[in-house]
């Protein structure tokens, strides 16, 4: 156990060294300098930033469930064989309902409806129920089950869109969390001007390609009427034109098929656009929507607004299309982002905002660096007291290392330092300096009993270390819970003591071993001063 050839020696001094450079960079960038190479993010209670707080409008989830289902309804009874013919389709109420021209159709209009309505999650409820009043009227309502399991679903997906747009955006270590049933705390460190961010996060980027209805009147259009089967949409406020326009409110390509946008140049005029691709399935239907609409116009339209309505010269068969609008270089690519990270399921709204200072942030980092400053003192103190100047020095840079190492590995990792992680790093100081307790008071004893140095040394590490390990592994299933179901800074907490608790294996009981084994071989001690 006390047999440490060359290369075994070698690697743990390689594995130190690379430990001990990659905390360098981080020492130096909190001292005030720069050198290159990664560092540890503080996180916003350390470095300061802003926090939004963003509410969605859980009815929105209804109003598209009852969009979706509609159209949902209209494809299957349209492809059914034979086709099975109704009225007018009506969502008022918040219900969707319609008749059929044969009453005789009823029983294979249900069996076709059916298939559209699933399990609400573990409920045992359906996610929409369907009547059949007077015979031949369909009354389709969304259940409570349903709409809850729904809005769920469509809050995890807009904390999933928020998080990659502020990744786009650069930032280091966000922190975004669901907040009850329709909120998501957004927290960046180091941003003191969120103004950029509240109007990427406010963008619902609800992309859809809409035929204009051309037989609508102007003067109706002014008025807010449409035709049946059409509604009127607003141009985008900084559009060339004013007022609306007619378009079909069924039947148009949604932007949930699109795989890339990203922000260029028209040949033209070398104004601003963004360029769309499309996937497979979505660029057979824009081909196909092109194709069959040769010479009419189409609406580009961006969260309820008309961005442009393009004229279909030709049919678009590459999958690839182009926005353009009144852009600035800046907006074109904020809408890029937008675009890649998905459209938000629910619009967002900012409730809350506040800017946490850096001044908070460095009174945080200077406290917390007395607090481990002392604490190491002291215990560098005790050490030297009670187990002497040789296997005291021992503990004490296995201490000092294992500090640093824990640094170096965060860096590496990319992880967020905050204030629960600081004291992750004191706890984790404590549990190091145990194990070295529990190594030396073992040697102790041994030598007690009447053992030889090297055998005192050899069994009471063997020994100590079981306890150790079992120790360690239980704190590390208790780390991995933390970091499981904790969220923000508890989890900051739990990655800390997890490094911690992996370091402070390797430098008390490894390295201090080789240190104690090298000893042993060059002086061969006849007693131990412990």
């Amino acid at each position: 156990m006390l047999d440490f050839p060359l290369w075994k020696r070698v690697w743990l001094w390689a594995l130190t060294a690379i430990g001990l450079l990659c905390a360098l960079p981080s020492l130096v960038a909190l001292s005030g300098g720069n050198m290159p190479g990664p560092t540890v993010n503080l996180g916003l209670d350390l470095a300061g930033g802003s926090h939004i707080m963003l509410e969605a409008e859980a009815s929105q989830v209804a109003a598209q469930r009852l969009q979706t289902m509609e159209e949902s309804v209209r494809d299957v009874l349209r492809q059914a064989s034979p086709r099975i013919r109704h009225g007018d389709i009506s969502t008022s109420g918040g219900r969707l309902t319609f008749m059929l021209e044969d009453p005789g159709q009823v029983d294979a209009a249900r069996g076709l409806l059916e298939p559209l309505t699933t399990g609400a999650g573990l409920t045992g409820q359906r996610d929409w129920t369907i009547e059949v009043v007077d015979g031949t009227r369909f009354v389709l309502t969304q259940t409570r089950a349903g709409l809850e399991v729904a809005t769920s679903q469509a809050m995890d997906s807009a904390t999933e869109v928020v998080r990659k747009r502020i990744d786009a955006l650069g930032t280091r270590e966000p922190t975004i969390i669901r907040s009850g049933e329709n909120r998501i705390v957004v927290q960046v460190p180091g941003l003191e001007d969120p103004q950029a961010l509240k109007e990427l996060l406010g963008q619902t980027a609800n992309l859809e390609f809409k035929l204009v209805d051309t037989t609508a009147l102007p003067s109706d259009i002014a008025q807010g009427i449409a035709p049946p089967g059409s509604e009127i949409v607003p141009y985008a406020a900084d559009s060339q034109f004013t007022g609306g326009i007619a378009v079909r409110r069924l039947g148009g390509i949604r932007g949930d098929s699109l795989t890339n946008a990203q922000q260029s140049f028209d040949p033209q005029n070398n104004s601003p656009v963004v360029t769309i691709t499309f996937d497979p399935q979505g660029a057979q239907r824009f081909a196909r929507l092109t194709t069959e609409n040769v010479n009419r116009q189409f609406a580009i339209v961006l969260d309820g607004e008309v961005l442009s309505a393009p004229t279909i010269n030709e049919p678009i068969l590459g999958g690839t299309a182009q926005i353009s609008g009144n852009f600035t270089t800046e907006s074109a690519n904020q809408l890029a982002i937008a675009l890649n990270s998905g459209a938000l399921p629910v619009e967002l709204t900012v409730v809350e905002e506040r800017t946490v200072r850096a001044e908070l942030g460095a009174d945080s980092i200077s406290k917390g660096a007395i607090a481990i400053g002392v604490g190491t003192l002291a215990l560098v103190l005790f050490i030297f007291a009670t187990y002497g100047p040789r296997f005291g020095l021992y503990a004490n840079a296995a201490v000092v290392i294992n500090v640093l190492m824990i640094l170096g590995v965060m860096a590496v990792l990319g992880a967020t330092l905050t204030l629960p992680g600081i004291a992750g790093f004191v706890l984790t100081i404590g549990a190091a300096v145990d194990a070295n307790v529990l190594i030396n008071e073992r040697i102790r004893e041994e030598r007690a009993r009447g053992r030889r140095p090297v055998q005192a040394v050899e069994s009471g590490y063997r020994e100590a270390s079981r306890a150790i390990f079992d120790a360690n592994i239980t704190n590390v299933i208790a780390a991995v819970l933390l970091f499981l179901f904790g969220s923000g800074p508890v989890k900051g907490f739990a990655v800390v003591l997890v490094i911690g608790i992996i370091t402070s294996v390797f430098t008390a009981v490894t390295l201090t071993r080789m240190w104690v084994a090298g000893w042993l071989r060059r002086a061969r001690p006849s007693d131990l001063v412990l």
